[in-house]
Parts: structure tokens; sequence; C-alpha cells
């Protein structure tokens, strides 16, 4: 970690919670705003989109090079609509993560 966390690489996990007749309709709005919007930013990194297999969550996991990078992606207007379209049918926690360990499969030779 850097000695600025402003500048240190952050996840951002938001999990949405939506009615299921409105799951894809979800999807293929945040599909929209990341498609066109947020994966021209700067220090933006990669994004995925998970549908809740029992059809009331939505979540998405997105990678950015800092908090700063994100707070200036937030500031933009052009992603602005999506996220309150989104708000009028679903609600939205959103949090931010720093990666504290990264785990992959076990050597099977161990």
């Amino acid at each position: 970690m850097s000695d600025s966390p402003a500048n240190d690489p952050v996840v951002l996990i938001n999990m949405f919670t939506v009615a299921p007749e409105n799951q894809q309709r979800l999807i293929d709005l945040l599909t929209r705003a990341t498609e066109g919007h947020v994966d021209r930013a700067s220090g933006f990194l990669s994004a995925s989109l998970h549908r809740g297999v029992d059809g009331t969550k939505v979540t998405m996991y997105a990678r950015w090079r800092s908090a700063a990078d994100y707070q200036a992606m937030r500031a933009d207007p052009d992603p602005s609509p999506f996220l309150a379209e989104a708000l009028s049918f679903a609600t939205f926690e959103p949090g931010m993560y720093t990666v504290a360990r990264t785990f992959g499969p076990a050597d099977p030779r161990s």
C-alpha cells in the first residue's frame, strides 16, 4: 500500500436489490452505463456484473486504479442518469474496499 490511501487500488462492490421482473432491466442498464461511459474513465480497470440466482440481486464488482479515479468518474455528469434510473426501481448498497488477500486453487501436489 502507498502512503496515500486515495492513490491505492480499490474495488467497488455494489449490490442492488430489485424485483425479479426487473433484474434483466437493471443488468441491461448497468451494462449501458459501463460500456460507453464508465469504461472510458481514467483509472477504470475492470468490472463484472453478477446476477443473483433468486432474481432479487445484481452485484457489480469493479476495480479502479485509485479511489481518486473513482471519485473523478462519479463527478462526471454522463453516468449519473444511469444510477438515477436504477434507483427508480432498485435499492443500492455501495461499498469500497481494498484487497486484503487473494486466494487461488491449492496445489494438488501438496
